[in-house]
């Protein structure tokens, strides 16, 4: 096992090779002579060798005293490299952050990315997709830092969460639906048409939002299909499999084949409306999350469009 340096022996080392002088070397580290001198003996005991070639005129480095001095830079280099970099992550300049999204977090998360990484470019972002059940393990397990999902009905308790939008509740019909011309869709016209939803395990407080609406509307949905995503599930609407109550912000990349239509429908606001939340781990500390959560704070009233 090499012996143990202290960074201030080396320091002293260097500024008495690079002076060869030790009075000179004294005064540019605003020390005395002679305490110096005990230094670099005592850095030498350590070593087990000589460093400096002494005489009454003169000072020289030894060839292990040139090869050592290589090395002294070398390491407080890198000790100071890893100061700042350590500095830079405590701060939240630097460092990784794992965030998670559902898909129809399309609108808000580009703008929160672009916005971020111009303030905090040392940051490395992970990015994932994922359902809002399968964002809440992960979060859970430590491997993604903060996740924008759908209201998952039961929160585990060391997570925290935070309203970023609340956007309207559409149907998405065929195209050649019967009920797709008109302006909107009174959800209890759509009681025997066949749904396509999303499985409960991966989002339950949207399931069950869904589920719940159109009772309120006098029916329950007879479900035929399910998709993990929501860009999915409109894909299916389009091939003529079915209907599907949807976020409002699937609604801002037109695709081909489907209509949206707002619905109507006598339920509170909190029913007919669907939160994207943001999520964390409120046990693990990270300035880097807490930096994007900002982020996304201010960014998150330019998207209350949706909502309109």
């Amino acid at each position: 096992m090499p012996p143990a340096v202290e960074t201030r022996l080396l320091r002293q080392f260097i500024a008495v090779a690079e002076e060869l002088n030790f009075h000179r070397a004294a005064e540019r580290l605003h020390m005395a002579q002679p305490p110096l001198s005990q230094a670099i003996r005592k850095l030498e005991d350590t070593l087990g060798l000589s460093l400096f070639e002494r005489s009454n005129r003169s000072v020289a480095l030894t060839p292990a005293g040139t090869a050592f001095l290589v090395s002294a830079r070398r390491v407080l280099a890198e000790l100071g490299d890893a100061i700042r970099e350590a500095q830079a992550v405590a701060s939240g300049k630097a460092g990784r952050l794992a965030i998670s999204f559902v898909g129809t977090a399309h609108d808000l998360l580009p703008a929160a990315l672009r916005r971020f990484r111009a303030e905090y470019p040392g940051i490395e972002l992970v990015l994932r997709e994922a359902t809002t059940g399968e964002q809440l393990a992960a979060i859970t397990a430590g491997e993604v830092d903060i996740g924008l999902m759908r209201q998952p009905g039961i929160m585990i308790a060391q997570l925290a969460s935070e309203i970023l939008l609340r956007e309207p509740i559409l149907a998405a019909l065929p195209d050649d639906h019967p009920l797709a011309g008109p302006e909107t869709v009174s959800l209890a016209a759509l009681a025997e048409s066949d749904f396509i939803g999303t499985p409960r395990q991966l989002g339950i407080g949207f399931h069950d939002q869904i589920i719940g609406l159109c009772r309120l509307a006098g029916f329950s949905p007879r479900i035929v299909q399910e998709a993990r995503q929501m860009q999915t599930i409109a894909s299916l609407v389009a091939s003529g499999l079915g209907v599907a109550l949807i976020p409002g912000s699937l609604a801002l990349m037109p695709r081909a084949g489907v209509a949206f239509r707002p619905i109507t429908v006598e339920a509170p606001l909190q029913m007919t409306h669907i939160d994207l939340i943001a999520a964390w781990d409120a046990t693990r500390h990270s300035l880097a999350r807490d930096n994007f959560l900002a982020v996304l704070r201010h960014v998150a009233p330019d998207m209350q469009f949706i909502s309109n």
